[in-house]
């Protein structure tokens, strides 16, 4: 997800070399982690399926369809092969929906159920950045089709990015409600967070991307401009809000309790808003054609970069001790 957004950062900025670099990479890495998942699920099934009612864990599997689909995207977006971005499409849209009612119904009819602080999380509003990412693609594959299936997949598009700002309505009034009124401490501020943003991020990429491929002429959508730039800009803002806010909480976390800095796979879930929000700023500049906002995309590259950089080597360096663990507790005594 990270990658494929920062990718995607890359070529609306005319940084070629790196996207094609990220693009290619994003490919290989989602083909592992893709592996890695069916391997899981046929070795221990009852595994995965507890995950599937955790309140802390389930929110994890819409990262399958939100990968799923920013590798669409960003195929599309790069010059890709359209067949595979179709392909991806399907699996996404299908995978958004077995998950979505799967983990719902799961965490609404379990019995024995954490309160509030301990199984409320930023990663809940991975929902909405799935719901968002199938929004994008779709989006994005309408102007490939004739004028009545194009009708529907802008239809489809436009209600999940109304859906998908309400559900973040639903959840962020539930994690503002755990950040002022109940007890926080410096380890429960983790990295997935940063969602917070990123998911009214790719909230703007979508409306966004509708208002740049339907070009004010679709049926449906050119009514409904106005409105979907009002939207737009509302998600833009409530984002951009958020920025502050975090930076100011990872100060309290790091520099004043001192919480110490350590690798954690969690991490990517704060290298994703930067890349999206740098995205998503980049195409709402396009769309509404604000000038004034295009140095907000060139220095988030940079910045955004610089996260996936970071976060990179710790991820490789973690790899490497965990393999060397491994090689050592495999020698003959």
């Amino acid at each position: 997800m990270a990658t494929a957004a920062l990718s995607v950062a890359a070529h609306a900025q005319g940084a070629a070399r790196l996207a094609a670099l990220l693009g290619w990479l994003n490919v290989g890495m989602y083909a592992v982690l893709l592996a890695l998942l069916v391997w899981r699920v046929a070795r221990y099934p009852r595994d995965v399926m507890a995950d599937l009612s955790d309140h802390l864990k389930s929110p994890g599997f819409f990262t399958l369809v939100a990968g799923t689909c920013t590798l669409g995207s960003q195929l599309l977006v790069e010059g890709g092969p359209a067949g595979v971005a179709w392909l991806l499409w399907a699996v996404g849209i299908t995978t958004w929906a077995a998950v979505m009612y799967t983990v719902f119904t799961a965490l609404t009819i379990k019995d024995g159920k954490p309160p509030l602080e301990e199984g409320l999380s930023g990663a809940w509003l991975l929902a909405v950045v799935a719901t968002q990412s199938v929004s994008v693609l779709s989006a994005l594959l309408a102007p490939r089709l004739g004028p009545a299936a194009r009708l529907g997949f802008e239809f489809l598009a436009l209600s999940l990015l109304l859906f998908g700002g309400m559900l973040y309505v639903w959840m962020i009034s539930l994690i503002f409600y755990r950040y002022t009124f109940l007890p926080l401490a410096p380890s429960d501020l983790s990295p997935p967070y940063w969602i917070n943003m990123g998911a009214m991020a790719i909230s703007t990429l979508a409306g966004a991307t509708l208002l740049l491929t339907s070009g004010g002429a679709s049926p449906l959508l050119g009514p409904l401009h106005a409105f979907v730039a009002g939207v737009t800009v509302l998600f833009w803002a409530t984002g951009t809000w958020w920025i502050p806010m975090l930076l100011t909480l990872g100060a309290w976390r790091h520099v004043a309790r001192r919480f110490p800095w350590r690798y954690d796979v969690s991490y990517w879930g704060a290298v994703f808003p930067l890349a999206m929000y740098t995205l998503a700023t980049s195409r709402l500049s396009q769309a509404l054609d604000l000038e004034f906002l295009r140095v907000v995309p060139r220095v988030g590259l940079v910045v955004a970069s610089a996260a996936w950089v970071v976060v990179f080597i710790g991820m490789a360096r973690a790899v490497l001790a965990a393999g060397v663990r491994q090689a050592a507790g495999a020698r003959p005594a």
